[in-house]
């Protein structure tokens, strides 16, 4: 009975998990921040980010008002759950700010991206680019008898797959948009 007592009060973790039980994880998080479109406020919020040593996966800005002269800026960015709130809080405390939503927990989202990647290639490799873009929805947009340049949008784990796929077939460059992304529903 007490080798019993033993296992069970002993830790639920696995020998093999060496993880620090006591870390936080880092996430990803996609927001959106509304400000006034005028000179300087697109270095202020990236300022911000610099800072304090916060990265930036992905970022996007374009007027969304234009009679109201704002802007939105999308930001996909990663840290822990406690390094998230405090750029939200930051964020929302700088005065050419309107609105922070933090889209990744505040409902579903819809999240896409443009990307023009060049795959230069001969024969079979030219062949089998064709047959992937087809098959990844890929519009080709320039060709050339050296090379193909395809157009796609989806999500960022998308592109990173197809160009995965493109890189032994002969990719050259990628131009890609960063993250638009929108709550869904009302």
């Amino acid at each position: 009975m007490s080798a019993l007592k033993i296992q069970q009060g002993s830790s639920k973790h696995s020998a093999y998990d060496l993880r620090d039980p006591n870390a936080e994880l880092i996430e990803t998080h996609t927001l959106a921040v509304i400000v006034d479109n005028e000179p300087g406020v697109l270095a202020r919020v990236i300022g911000l980010f610099s800072g304090r040593g916060y990265n930036i996966e992905s970022l996007t800005v374009a007027e969304t008002d234009h009679q109201g002269h704002r802007s939105r800026i999308t930001v996909v960015t990663t840290g822990t759950p406690q390094v998230i709130d405090q750029i939200k809080a930051q964020l929302g405390r700088m005065v050419p700010v309107h609105e922070v939503h933090d889209l990744t927990i505040e409902g579903p989202h819809v999240a896409r991206e443009l990307a023009l990647l060049k795959v230069a290639g001969k024969g079979d490799a030219r062949i089998e680019a064709l047959r992937l873009a087809e098959i990844f929805r890929a519009n080709v947009v320039d060709s050339t008898l050296e090379s193909f340049v395809f157009e796609m949008t989806g999500g960022p784990e998308k592109i990173d797959a197809f160009a995965d796929l493109m890189r032994p077939l002969g990719l050259r460059e990628i131009a890609r948009t960063g993250v638009a992304a929108l709550a869904r529903g009302g």
